[in-house]
Parts: structure tokens; C-alpha cells; sequence
């Protein structure tokens, strides 16, 4: 059994199903991947590292972590600070759009509890994944404390994964998250992004410009998620494109991307090819946004996937 621990926040996630009516769950992008990773491959040790308060809200994301059968070691309990909120909006095809209350999210402290301990239980784990969100919502303050650790389990020989998602709102300048993602190439195993997130950042809009873009960072693993229809994996020097049947009955894109990263992820790690692994990724974001919210209900998420596959 492999530790991963995935590294973010999560949110309380309102969604409008009728006037003056709101839909309540949780949800955030690492910890969207955690849960799907859980779900598809169970006998893995996944355990959510993140912030949250001692309100009421906190403990019930507490125990619904628990119930998703996350380990909730490195889930701290800031005194003071509350999680985030976030409002998800959909339109007729749809593609979502967000209203954000994070600034005094506890999730943006989450560095201030990484003691020794922390980071001795952190160098034994076997992967540690980060999004460009979570380094976002760090607060400045706290972010040298992050590459400082992120180096360290680096040298331990943990395997990094990163997904820069890149959300140009939570970004101060263009510069600065250029400069977080940077540095993040350079410690990573494994790279998951989207080419709109090299082409929001540096006007890549190829696949080949991509591809030659993170030549110098030496990633041993690159995927890359090329639209809807595609997807390209560059492993051991080698890249093979990969092709997605379109899903037609799209309810929802919230959290296509975090359920991919979770199959996927998951994949690899017990052995899988790229390809088995690009597969059931697939068939996990195509299940995910065929339902409201980014958590699709655990019992219609696993019977399409057992429907698909026979090893799940």
C-alpha cells in the first residue's frame, strides 16, 4: 500500500437548483482528486492535507472526509479561521462559472502547522500532489516555507505530481504565478496539465510548444489534456496521443479535470499503463460531469465505473 497526500483546501460549495434555493456540498480541486483516487483505488493510503477551523462546517468536512475513507492525519484545526465558500453557476451546456469567499480561509495557513513531525510523516509518504490552486491560496508569507518542504520531500524521494490549473484571478500578476509554476516544473515526477494553462500563461497553444516548453525541466511523466477529444503522454521520451469519445449529455464540467487527475494518479500507482490509465480517467471525468457539483453521489460514480471496468 502506497502513501499519497494531496496538498489544498476545500470549500463549502453552494449551488442554486431553484430561486432562493442552495444546494450545500464540499469541494476543491485537490481535494476533488483525493476523493475520485479513493474511490477508484481503495487499497491506497490517501490522506487530504489542508487547513479548516473549529466550527461546525469544519467538522462536518472532517467526517465527510472520513466517510470518503481519506485519512485525516494531516487535516490541522486553525482556531481562528473558518473554510472558504464558493458559489457554482452552470450554464445550458454546462460550463460553470464561480463567486468566490476565500480570504480568510484557514486553508491559506495550512504551512503554519508543518512542524517536524509533520514533515518526517510528509518524507515518508510515497506522493505528494499540488495544484496551482493550492500554491494560489498559500499566503505569500507562507510560501517559502512550502518550496522549503516540497524541496525536502523532493530529496526523500517522494514522488511530486502537479497540476497547475492555473485560475488567473487568485494570482497577484501574471510574474508571480509564472514564477510559482517555475519552480514547481522543476521539482516535479509528474505534470498534469491543460494546454489552455500554457497558453493563458505563455500563448502555448500546441501540444509540440508545450511539449518542447517543459523539455528543460526533465518531467518524467507528462500529460497533457488537449480539449475534450484528446490527450497526450510523453513517458520515456516517447509521445503518444490518445483519443476521448466526447460525452453528450454534459450536465456539468465542474471537477472533469480533478476526476481525470484522481483515475489517473491512482492508475499509475498500482502499476497500470498510460494507457489503461488514460482510459479510466476518461470514463471517471466523463461519469463526473454528467452530474451537478464536482463530487459526483459515490454510488452512481462506482456502478459506472464497475459497468466499464471488471477490475475495479
Amino acid at each position: 500500500m502506497q502513501k499519497v497526500v494531496l496538498f489544498g483546501e476545500c470549500m463549502l460549495e453552494l449551488k442554486q437548483n431553484e430561486p432562493e434555493v442552495m444546494r450545500q456540498s464540499f469541494a476543491g480541486d485537490a481535494y476533488n482528486t483525493a476523493v475520485y483516487l479513493k474511490r477508484l483505488f481503495g487499497t491506497q493510503d490517501v490522506s487530504f492535507m489542508t487547513a479548516l477551523g473549529k466550527d461546525l462546517i469544519s467538522q462536518q468536512m472532517t467526517d465527510k472526509f472520513a466517510s470518503e475513507g481519506l485519512n485525516n492525519e494531516l487535516v490541522f484545526a486553525d482556531e481562528v479561521k473558518t473554510p472558504g465558500i464558493y458559489l457554482v453557476q452552470t450554464d445550458e451546456q454546462g460550463e460553470r462559472s464561480f463567486l468566490y469567499w476565500r480570504d480568510s480561509s484557514a486553508a491559506r495557513q495550512a504551512m503554519k502547522f508543518v512542524d517536524d513531525n509533520v514533515l518526517s510523516s510528509l518524507t515518508a509518504s510515497d506522493v505528494f500532489f499540488f495544484s496551482g490552486i493550492s500554491l494560489a491560496v498559500i499566503e505569500p508569507a507562507y510560501r517559502t516555507a512550502f518550496w522549503e518542504m516540497l524541496n525536502t520531500l523532493s530529496i526523500a524521494g517522494v514522488k511530486i505530481i502537479f497540476d497547475p490549473n492555473y485560475r488567473a484571478r487568485l494570482w497577484r500578476s501574471v510574474d508571480e504565478a509564472k514564477e510559482a509554476f517555475e519552480k514547481a516544473f522543476a521539482l516535479s515526477n509528474m505534470l498534469l496539465p491543460g494546454i489552455d494553462d500554457f497558453e493563458q500563461l505563455y500563448g502555448l497553444t500546441s501540444v509540440e510548444q508545450v511539449v518542447d516548453f517543459c523539455q528543460p525541466y526533465n518531467i518524467a511523466e507528462l500529460v497533457i489534456k488537449n480539449g475534450p477529444e484528446s490527450l497526450f503522454i510523453k513517458l520515456d521520451g516517447k509521445l503518444t496521443e490518445l483519443q476521448i469519445k466526447p460525452v453528450e449529455n454534459v450536465v456539468d464540467t465542474t471537477s472533469a479535470g480533478d476526476s481525470f487527475n484522481g483515475g489517473y494518479i491512482g492508475a499509475r500507482l498500482n502499476g497500470h499503463s498510460t494507457e489503461y490509465a488514460a482510459k479510466i480517467a476518461s470514463a471517471a471525468a466523463a461519469c463526473v460531469i454528467q452530474h451537478p457539483g464536482a463530487i459526483a453521489p459515490q454510488a452512481d460514480f462506482m456502478a459506472f465505473m464497475k459497468s466499464k471496468f471488471s477490475d475495479i
